[in-house]
């Protein structure tokens, strides 16, 4: 039986510190009061519901919100983190497959599909550099790609199981 009290537990806790550091006045938490914080503090009771009561369910929603609010926070403060939203958060998606996977062996095609996806949005430029010399060629196929994602997604609502 799955433990359900480690998710609002890590919730009331991760708040009340939240609220309790704000009110205090603490400067040297003064940028960590913003909304990016609480939805790491939301994925971490997800992660601590998925890993701590072995429901891992639990942890593909914890990855995702906790990756988001930690993009959010260093995207505009480390020099190194990519500055492409977009596909940051995809590559996030796909950590978190991945990290379901492990455990419940499933979603591992989803895991490598945002993984692909994401790779293609965070080094477009680079890839599309190294296709230069067919640019008139491939300029057609890098305009038209989302094209192919939406038939493939039909194709997966559309096909039957065996």
């Amino acid at each position: 039986m799955k433990n359900q009290r480690i998710f609002p537990g890590i919730i009331m806790i991760g708040f009340g510190a939240y609220f309790l550091l704000q009110q205090a006045g603490i400067t040297i938490f003064q940028q960590f009061f913003t909304w990016p914080t609480l939805l790491i503090i939301v994925g971490i009771a997800f992660l601590g519901q998925g890993f701590g009561a072995n429901d891992h369910e639990a942890i593909l929603p914890g990855v995702i919100m906790s990756g988001f609010g930690l993009h959010f926070h260093l995207v505009g403060h480390v020099s190194f983190w990519p500055t492409n939203t977009i596909g940051m958060l995809i590559l996030i998606i796909s950590i978190g497959f991945f990290l379901r996977f492990q455990k419940t062996n499933t979603g591992l095609f989803q895991a490598f599909l945002f993984l692909i996806l994401a790779v293609l949005l965070l080094f477009y430029d680079k890839i599309a550099g190294y296709f230069g010399l067919l640019q008139n060629g491939m300029s057609l196929v890098w305009k038209f790609w989302p094209v192919l994602l939406i038939v493939v997604g039909i194709y997966f609502l559309l096909k039957k199981k065996k």
